[in-house]
């Protein structure tokens, strides 16, 4: 009964340490697209122009784009053959990269952010990949893998484009990110197998699908709804903290950005989170990543009683703690998503990170919009609030079960 198909084991075969680091790191540089902008944003709204709304409108497009292209895009990775899909993904990600980098205005630059967006979304066909290459009782683990290339690729993202759009420009860094995502696709090319077709269903079939299974798996609606309320304090936070950052201490997009480090010292919990989903199961998991992500964000009601110094630590402790927290409950839902039906992965995961996304892009225009009107104070109690409610769903869906 459990002995694999020819097809199965011929995609095993190519599971191998250094095909999962290509996916990791591909996935890394892919999703790091999304988030290069967060920490220059005060150099784009100098150099380009814009008030602190219309910049705010820039990582808002972008994770907004980010949700359409894994909703309309992401499905067809059951129905096509994800190695084509994943080179041609890396060759529009990079065009449109570069053409950011030669924006003019306000428009030409939400516009190609909108669409950095949607090719971004290669991130999400890289991930799954990851779950069918890899044996049954090694999934967790190699999702959790990838997802740690992925995560860092979030986190550090902001430390590199702080850097080199301070000492270079912000445009330099969406030419390096190009360049570095060109390299990425080829490289995933040369070391991707061909993939089986799960679905032989239409485009527009594939679509109404993912309707069908929110509907039929509760898991997956606790699962979206859950990471999606812990996307709008994440995305709230970091779209915010660089302007923060920059009008309350006078610090520069490097400094910014060199919070991702802080950040990414959580990226740790991407392989353990896998490895405690294997063995005790990824409720648990998930209980325990949004309680310490509530708890993080909760501790900056702080900041009003402690000097700057003491402010500038308690951000970088609340982010390693709140980032940690975040993507033990990101791989341990994706492992309870995978686990549901093998032959739609592409959609369960179109579906889980639709909503992610969403939450995303309704943080970023939500952390922006309060900021501007109530400050770092009113950011934080839109991170905490968002928090609590997805620890309340995880505890809900346990009740259910």
């Amino acid at each position: 009964m459990n002995t694999p198909t020819t097809t199965e084991a011929s995609t095993h075969s190519h599971f191998t340490g250094t095909t999962v680091l290509t996916l990791a790191s591909g996935a890394g540089f892919a999703v790091a697209s999304i988030y290069y902008a967060q920490p220059i944003l005060p150099l784009m709204q100098k150099d380009l122009a814009l008030s602190v709304e219309q910049v705010g409108w820039v990582p808002t497009l972008t994770q907004f784009g980010y949700a359409l292209g894994l909703f309309f895009l992401v499905p067809l990775g059951d129905r096509h053959d994800r190695r084509d899909i994943i080179g041609i993904k890396s060759l529009l990600l990079a065009l449109v990269l570069l053409l950011c980098s030669l924006s003019g205005g306000v428009y030409s630059v939400l516009l190609t952010s909108l669409m950095i967006g949607i090719g971004a979304t290669l991130a999400q066909d890289i991930v799954p990949s990851a779950a069918i290459l890899a044996p049954a009782s090694r999934q967790g683990k190699a999702v959790g893998t990838v997802m740690t290339g992925l995560l860092l690729g979030i986190l550090l993202s902001r430390t590199f484009s702080g850097f080199v759009a301070e000492h270079f420009g912000w445009r330099a860094m969406y030419q390096i990110a190009a360049v570095v995502v060109v390299i990425s696709g080829i490289a995933l090319r040369r070391q991707l197998p061909r993939f089986e077709r799960h679905s032989s269903l239409s485009y527009p079939a594939l679509l109404r699908s993912m309707g069908h299974l929110f509907g039929r798996y509760p898991t997956l609606r606790y699962a979206a709804f859950a990471q999606g309320m812990l996307s709008i304090g994440f995305s709230a936070f970091w779209s915010t903290l660089a302007l923060m950052l920059s009008q309350r201490f006078e610090l520069g997009s490097d400094i910014a950005g060199a919070f991702g480090l802080a950040g990414a010292a959580g990226a740790i919990a991407a392989p353990l989170a896998g490895g405690l989903s294997d063995r005790l199961g990824p409720a648990r998991v998930t209980q325990f990543g949004t309680a310490l992500v509530s708890l993080a964000f909760a501790t900056m009601f702080a900041l009003p009683w402690l000097g700057m110094a003491g402010q500038l630590l308690l951000i970088a402790i609340s982010t390693i703690v709140f980032d940690f927290g975040l993507q033990m409950s990101l791989v341990a839902h994706q492992a309870m998503v995978y686990r549901l039906d093998p032959a739609a992965r592409g959609r369960l995961n179109a579906v889980f990170f639709t909503s992610v996304f969403i939450g995303m892009a309704l943080g970023s225009l939500l952390g922006s919009l309060v900021f501007a009107r109530s400050g770092w104070p009113g950011v934080v109690w839109v991170a905490t609030l968002s928090a609590v409610v997805s620890f309340s769903l995880r505890l809900k869906a346990a009740r259910h079960h």
